[in-house]
């Protein structure tokens, strides 16, 4: 019985994947649970497992190409499996009847018979010369085809994509060169040759920048992710639909240094984790929103939703891109809660382990790029959110205080809001009551003592 594969929900928001990689291959045994796909989502890589045991017998989806949720991207045979294991069983015991190879071979399709010329493979075989490429010297399918004389066309064994742009094109699969995982072709194979035929045929039509761009082995072509794809996406809509401003001010760190200094190493023995920034900036920009309501809302349609709770995004740099885990009810939690919070999402978030629910649902989004050195920035808002904080490098600087030139810890800090929803004189207000927070950190929520 053929059992579909079929790609999961992966979350509210995801409605399609990227195949990054099949795990097993046609003719491979494979066990209840046990993975077989890794499909790049626009938020993490997750992998697919084996809906039964049976033998992997149809790939329809190569590596590279978009599957939808839904979708079925191959097939498992329940009866190959069977004939396999009791096939292997029997070769140990050194009798295997040629009948019993001969019902394992449609498991999967045999696009290739014997060659013209030659014998019949013959009924009277010895199973002791059957190759042994599967787990633990076990018996797969091609096995048992490659020595009943059958193989498996290569073209065949690609996706549905790159089959039919052959079909279409009347091109040899023999003729390109496969860079798939064991030889495969890829649907970019098939492009690239078909690119290549093409720019032959035009000649001098070929401007001599794009022929550049093609023979120079100086330029790298790379797929892009999806999840870079994603960003991209997601960037370009908030630049296309939002009114983004962004406003400026400027912030005096040293009170959240001595602070931080003065409790920094009871906290850390106390909670064990570090007392970092995070949750001054967290706290501060929570008593803001609380003032401000406009800043935490978002609009739906023609209406505004104003949010009594305060879910605040934090970006990180992860591999593949920018990511933004969420953590939940900031009004509510310790800083040590916040500090935690954040270094475990951070790490998922690094290693590809986020799930789809920890990056949705945010209200409002803190940035930093003063980790990688930037002195000033205009952060672009992470929909449907409307409003977005950008942190900088902590630099000396002089500046008059009380009539005269001190050197202090200074930071720019940038909201970039949408005007649609949040007026200036919301927008700046909101920013000097982050300000006023962080330069008098004692009147913040933090209760450092305690927590």
């Amino acid at each position: 019985m053929a059992i579909d594969i079929v790609v999961p929900a992966l979350g509210e928001s995801i409605t399609e994947g990227t195949i990054a990689a099949w795990l097993k291959q046609p003719g491979d045994a494979v066990g209840v649970d046990e993975p077989l796909v890794e499909l790049e989502t626009d938020k993490a890589t997750v992998e697919i497992c084996a809906p039964k045991a049976g033998v992997l017998s149809e790939v329809r989806v190569g590596a590279g190409e978009d599957v939808a949720v839904g979708a079925v991207i191959g097939q498992i045979d329940e009866n190959a499996a069977t004939v396999v294991e009791k096939t292997t069983d029997t070769a140990s015991a050194g009798a295997v009847p040629a009948a019993r190879m001969s019902e394992a071979a449609p498991a999967v399709t045999a696009t290739r018979s014997a060659p013209s010329g030659e014998s019949e493979p013959s009924s009277d075989l010895d199973p002791t010369e059957i190759a042994r490429s599967g787990t633990d010297g076990k018996i797969t399918l091609d096995d048992l085809l490659r020595f009943v004389g059958l193989a498996i066309a290569d073209s065949a064994r690609s996706g549905p994509a790159v089959r039919k742009l052959l079909a279409d094109h009347g091109i040899d699969p023999s003729e390109i060169p496969a860079t798939g995982r064991d030889g495969r072709l890829t649907k970019e194979d098939v492009q690239g040759f078909l690119a290549g035929r093409d720019a032959d045929s035009a000649g001098a039509a070929v401007s001599p920048a794009a022929a550049r761009t093609v023979d120079d082995p100086r330029v790298k072509r790379v797929r892009m992710t999806r999840m870079r794809r994603t960003i991209a996406a997601r960037l370009k809509e908030a630049q296309n639909t939002a009114a983004i401003l962004t406003t400026f001010n400027e912030v005096d760190m040293g009170a959240i240094r001595e602070l931080r200094s003065r409790h920094r190493d009871a906290f850390e023995r106390k909670h064990g984790v570090k007392l970092g920034f995070t949750s001054f900036f967290v706290k501060a920009c929570v008593a803001a929103l609380k003032e401000i309501p406009a800043v935490n809302a978002e609009i739906d349609g023609n209406e505004i939703l104003y949010k009594d709770y305060y879910d605040i995004g934090v970006a990180v740099s992860t591999p593949n891109g920018l990511v933004v885990p969420v953590i939940r009810d900031c009004d509510a939690k310790t800083p040590a809660a916040i500090e935690r919070s954040l270094l475990e999402l951070a790490a998922r978030a690094r290693d590809g382990s986020l799930s789809a629910e920890e990056m949705l649902g945010g209200t409002f989004s803190i940035t930093n790029g003063g980790v990688f050195g930037s002195l000033l920035s205009t952060p672009i808002l992470n929909p449907p959110q409307s409003a977005i904080l950008g942190l900088h490098k902590i630099e000396d600087r002089p500046i008059a205080r009380d009539g005269a030139v001190v050197i202090r810890p200074m930071m720019y800090l940038a909201l970039s809001y949408d005007h649609r929803i949040v007026d200036g004189r919301e927008a700046v207000t909101f920013l000097v009551k982050v300000k006023e927070g962080l330069e008098d950190p004692e009147q913040l929520p933090m209760n450092l003592e305690a927590s």
